[in-house]
């Protein structure tokens, strides 16, 4: 539906919810943080994860966490583009 045919202009929360918990969606932003995120921890915490100095286990949350966003939110406004076009 496009805007001009009398859509709104922006997304409701519930739908942008919706979109983002839907399956497809949800199961490859978490293969996303699975990988990225792993990547990012032996990046930034490679010696305490194998030597044994102290872990940031908040760190290693946000770590995780931030790449599950990026791909919700990226995969959400394609969804997005898509249906106004």
């Amino acid at each position: 539906m496009s805007h001009d045919q009398g859509a709104p202009a922006d997304i409701s929360w519930l739908t942008a919810l919706r979109t983002a918990l839907a399956w497809p969606i949800a199961r490859r932003s978490l293969l996303v943080m699975v990988v990225v995120g792993s990547l990012l921890n032996l990046i930034n915490q490679g010696d305490a994860l194998f030597f044994g100095a102290a872990i940031n286990w908040y760190k290693i949350a946000l770590t995780y966490c931030v790449p599950f966003c990026v791909a919700t939110y990226g995969a959400c406004c394609a969804v997005k583009a898509i249906a106004q076009s």
